[in-house]
């Protein structure tokens, strides 16, 4: 492939994936996962037990184009606060976050004031996740 048709392809997006806490259940973060790989994604999945200090370091050395957290712990409102004060911190706040779980429906206006971009319940449609990411990195890069 020459150098000029490498140029006019578009960029490949890069989400990483993370259960963030001590939480161990992960097959809604792996159906995500697939789902955004088939929607022709790259995805980084960190795995279980991750800290706000791992996934953000790790998304800085991936040069993620989104984050992605997964959460069942009821510790919400703490570890996504914690996510974005570290985001700011590493001014790395440019790098969207959206998460997904069980998540109260009252605290996810709080999560999106904080500055959460969204919070996908069970029972969100995989369609709906692939183009609701997509259409966040997209509106990031402008």
């Amino acid at each position: 492939m020459g150098v000029e048709s490498h140029q006019n392809m578009p960029e490949r997006r890069r989400v990483l994936l993370a259960k963030i806490g001590l939480d161990g259940h992960d097959r809604g973060i792996k159906v995500v996962a697939r789902a955004l790989r088939d929607a022709g994604m790259e995805v980084v999945y960190l795995g279980l037990h991750n800290t706000p200090e791992q996934i953000v370091a790790s998304a800085i050395q991936e040069d993620a184009d989104a984050i992605g957290l997964s959460i069942h712990s009821a510790a919400h409102m703490t570890l996504f606060k914690k996510i974005i004060d570290l985001l700011k911190k590493e001014k790395a706040s440019d790098i969207p976050l959206f998460g997904g779980g069980i998540v109260p429906e009252e605290d996810i206006s709080a999560l999106k004031d904080m500055g959460v971009k969204n919070i996908f319940t069970p029972g969100t449609s995989m369609d709906e996740i692939v183009r609701f990411v997509n259409e966040m990195i997209m509106t990031s890069e402008v």
